[in-house]
């Protein structure tokens, strides 16, 4: 009897599940349970639903399995703002931000990867924004030729994985600050061993610089270019593309490019730090601006000038009794000039050019020995040395000497005149100055501005 029973249960469940036929004319009999579809071959499967047929998620989040999870998207645009808190590593996949001044304090370590593209916002006065390495911070920018880092505008359309955008040229500028670094190395300011870097309120101790440490370490700055900077931070007071206080020799910098910056290109306020092949196109004001007693060497450097720019050089020397020995050397480097000076020697100015090239300078440029009795004494002394450069003159300057001037009431310009035109040479062709191979990577030379050297 229960044996009965449980065949009685088997085939009562089986008509639900299992197939069969009507003898007579094949035709499939049976009936699935809930959940299950009949097949084509007389066969119960059960039904497949989609879990996530009736889930709508939000934006940024996407249904599996019937629940929403948020999508793992790369952020490509990141923004920084005031000081960092701790070392930083900025990648090639994502273009950084800065919103006003980003600090580099003491102890921290801003390490920025080849190809990386880092854009100022826009703002004038306390709301410019710059790129400050502080004294005792460090700033690790290593790029290669064929990936530069790029600081630039916002505005500029440049993106992830290109060297330059489309929509700005040499002729755009103060769109934002530029970079600036301190360092702890000597230099000669008016009030003394140590000073506030100009655009930064004396209030943010960030911005002082200067020291003792003549080997002042700030990092490594290589194959970078700043463009379209010079933000205003006061009346007549801009940000240079890249500032450089106090900055020591054991950092390095080299393969380095400013281009339509609005006030300088390269400044140097003291400290000892070398440059070797840096390049400055298209600034508002000087080419290289050296002051407060600067001391190290720029070596194989290119200098080609805009429709607004001034002098290619413009020296000051020590501001004070303090570190006053400093004895900068520029050499090895080519300049190549518009309606702006060739250089200006003012202010207790002091140091040497040595076997550089000058070119395409107008009829009325000169080199100047400025009317300062400092300017004076140092080049009677030999603290002043212009030997071994290469001229070549205007279509219609056929007097070499007369590019030379000496301003100073009781100086003697004939004397000057006749120094410089011994030891220097009016050329046709070249035989000093810099390497245009080294500069293939720039902005630049993308634009075809090395032509002629």
């Amino acid at each position: 009897m229960k044996f009965s029973k449980m065949i009685l249960a088997v085939m009562a469940a089986s008509a639900f599940i299992f197939s069969s036929c009507d003898n007579n004319d094949d035709e499939c009999t049976t009936v699935c349970a809930d959940g299950s579809v009949l097949t084509a071959d007389c066969n119960c499967v059960p039904v497949t639903t989609d879990p996530c047929a009736d889930v709508t998620c939000p934006e940024g989040f996407v249904c599996s399995d019937g629940n929403c999870i948020e999508v793992n998207t790369p952020v490509t645009e990141e923004s920084r703002a005031g000081q960092l808190s701790t070392d930083e590593t900025w990648t090639a996949d994502r273009i950084y931000i800065l919103q006003g001044k980003v600090v580099v304090p003491t102890g921290v370590v801003l390490t920025i990867e080849p190809g990386t593209i880092i854009k100022g916002a826009t703002g004038t006065g306390s709301l410019a924004s710059a790129l400050i390495v502080a004294r005792g911070g460090k700033i690790m920018a290593e790029g290669t030729a064929d990936a530069p880092i790029v600081l630039t505008s916002i505005e500029d359309n440049i993106a992830i994985g290109e060297k330059a955008g489309t929509n700005l040229d040499e002729t755009i500028n103060s769109q934002w600050g530029g970079l600036i670094v301190l360092g702890n190395a000597p230099i000669s300011a008016g009030s003394g061993a140590t000073a506030q870097i100009e655009g930064i309120p004396a209030d943010d101790s960030y911005g002082n610089y200067g020291g003792t440490d003549a080997e002042d370490n700030s990092g490594v700055i290589k194959y970078v270019s700043v463009r379209h900077g010079g933000a205003l931070i006061g009346d007549g007071n801009e940000i240079n593309g890249i500032t450089l206080g106090g900055v020591g020799s054991g950092t390095t910098i080299e393969y380095v490019e400013v281009v339509g910056n609005l006030d300088d290109g390269i400044e140097f306020f003291g400290g000892t730090v070398n440059l070797s092949y840096g390049l400055v196109w298209g600034q508002g004001d000087d080419g290289y601006d050296i002051d407060q007693s600067y001391s190290g060497t720029i070596d194989g450097s290119i200098y080609i000038a805009g429709a607004d720019s001034d002098h290619a050089l413009e020296i000051d020397g020590p501001e004070n009794a303090i570190n006053a020995d400093g004895l900068f050397t520029i050499q090895n480097s080519s300049f190549k000039g518009m309606a702006g000076e060739y250089a200006d020697w003012r202010s207790n100015a002091q140091g040497s050019l040595l076997n550089n090239y000058f070119f395409n300078f107008s009829d009325n440029s000169d080199m100047e020995l400025d009317d300062n009795a400092g300017v004076q004494a140092n080049y009677v002394s030999g603290t002043i040395v212009i030997s071994g450069n290469e001229f070549k003159l205007p279509a219609n300057v056929t007097d070499f000497a007369s590019i030379f001037k000496d301003t100073f009431a009781t100086g003697d310009d004939a004397a000057f005149k006749a120094d410089m035109t011994s030891k220097n040479t009016a050329v046709t062709t070249r035989t000093v100055g810099a390497d245009p191979a080294n500069f293939s990577w720039t902005f630049a030379a993308s634009k075809g501005a090395l032509e002629g050297f």
